[in-house]
């Protein structure tokens, strides 16, 4: 019994590793010449993963010059 469960778990294990492995390898091998192609968007995604986010906008004050014209609606 053991052993079927063992067979059965093989043939159906092995073919869904080797499927995976290809599909990682694909695109891994696609990441590389996107970046070997266009190096100056590679650059660009990195320093973008670092760059700070813009701050939240703020509300404009009481001396604002266009406050009058929305008070006035």
């Amino acid at each position: 019994m053991k052993d079927q469960i063992l067979q059965f778990a093989f043939i159906v294990a092995v073919p869904i590793v080797l499927a995976g492995g290809a599909l990682v390898t694909l695109f891994l091998a696609g990441a590389l010449l996107d970046a070997l192609d266009h190096p100056g968007e590679l650059r660009e995604r990195i320093e973008g993963a670092f760059r700070r986010p813009p701050s939240a906008p703020h509300a404009p004050s009481d001396k604002h010059y266009y406050k009058p014209y929305w008070q006035a609606r």
